[in-house]
C-alpha cells in the first residue's frame, strides 16, 4: 500500500535527520549500535523496518531521547494506521461497532467532532439504522444492520458511566443533512436536544456562519493517546503525540466557536422547524 510505504520513508527520513544533526556518519552510528554498516542505510531509506530497539539506539546515540515516544508511536502504527474500509467492514458492521465499544470503554475523556452527521453515541436507533444501511450499500459489505444497530445502542450505555467525560462538537450542517427521512431526523433532533445538559456530556453546535478557522473531516479523540479519523475509503488511527496535539488544538478552536446549552437548543429547534413547517408557510 502506497500510504504505508510513504509512512516508512517518512520515518526513515526523520531518523536520518537525527543522525545528521548529531554529526554521525552511517559508519559511526553503526559502530555505536553494534550493527553492520548497511543497516543504517536500509533503515533510513525504508528498505527494512526498524525495531523498537533500533529506534531506541538512534535516540540514545543521537542525543534525541525526547523524540523517542513520538518515533515509537509512529513506527508501531505504520502497519495498522491506514486500513481500507472493505477490510474493516468485511466481517460485518457489528464487529466494527464492537471495536468502537472497546475504544470508548478504555478512555476517560472522549472528544468527537462531526461535520456532517450526528455522532454515533448520540444517535437514535432509527437514525443509526438508516446511516448504517447506506454504509453497507456504499461499501458493498455484509448486511448485518440489525446487529450493528444493536451494538451501537449498546455503546451508548457509556454515556451514563460516571468515570467518563464526553465533549461532542457537531457542525450545524449535520442538523440538516438528511439521514433516513423527515420523521427519522425529527426524532434524532429531539433526542439531541434532550441530551443537552446531561451530566458529564457537553454538546456544542458549530454554526453555519462560524469563520473557517479549522477545516477538518470528522475525528474522535480518546484521551490524549489516540485519534480515529474516518475517511471515505479508509480509517486512520493516529497515535503520534505531535499529531494528536494538532487535533487537540483543532478541537479547542472549534469548541470556542460552538454554541452550547440554550444556544445549541435554539439551533436544533430551527432545524426541526425547517422539517415541520410546510413549504411556503410564513
Amino acid at each position: 500500500m502506497n500510504e504505508v510505504h510513504d509512512a516508512r520513508e517518512a520515518l526513515g527520513a526523520r531518523l536520518r535527520e537525527l543522525r545528521r544533526r548529531a554529526g554521525l556518519t552511517n559508519r559511526r552510528l553503526a559502530q555505536l549500535c553494534g550493527w553492520h554498516e548497511s543497516k543504517v542505510s536500509k533503515i533510513e531509506f525504508a528498505r527494512i523496518r526498524p525495531s523498537d530497539d533500533d529506534i531506541r539506539a538512534y535516540c540514545r546515540h543521537c542525543d534525541a531521547e525526547d523524540q523517542l515516544p513520538d518515533l515509537l508511536a509512529t513506527s508501531n502504527t505504520i502497519e495498522v494506521a491506514y486500513l481500507e474500509w472493505r477490510k474493516i467492514l468485511g466481517t460485518g458492521l457489528g464487529r466494527r461497532q464492537q471495536k468502537s465499544l472497546k475504544l470508548e470503554a478504555g478512555a476517560a475523556h472522549i472528544r468527537d467532532f462531526q461535520p456532517q452527521i450526528v455522532p454515533g453515541l448520540l444517535q437514535t436507533a432509527e437514525y443509526a439504522a438508516a446511516k448504517l444501511r447506506r454504509g453497507i450499500e456504499f461499501h458493498r459489505v455484509t448486511d448485518d444492520v440489525e446487529n450493528a444497530v444493536s451494538k451501537r445502542m449498546e455503546r451508548q450505555r457509556i454515556l451514563y458511566q460516571r468515570d467518563h467525560l464526553f465533549h461532542f462538537l457537531i457542525a450545524e450542517q449535520a442538523l440538516y443533512t438528511t439521514v433516513g427521512d423527515d420523521a427519522v431526523m425529527i426524532g434524532q433532533l429531539d433526542r439531541l436536544s434532550s441530551l443537552i445538559g446531561m451530566p458529564r456530556v457537553t454538546i456544542g453546535i458549530v454554526p453555519f456562519t462560524a469563520e473557517a478557522l479549522v477545516v477538518s473531516t470528522n475525528f474522535a479523540m480518546f484521551d490524549n493517546r489516540l485519534v480515529m479519523v474516518e475517511g471515505t475509503a479508509a480509517e486512520l488511527t493516529i497515535t503520534q503525540p505531535r499529531e494528536i496535539d494538532v487535533y487537540g488544538r483543532a478541537f479547542d478552536i472549534l469548541a470556542r466557536q460552538s454554541e452550547t446549552g440554550e444556544g445549541a437548543r435554539a439551533l436544533i429547534k430551527a432545524a426541526v422547524r425547517r422539517r415541520t413547517v410546510p413549504s411556503g408557510s410564513s
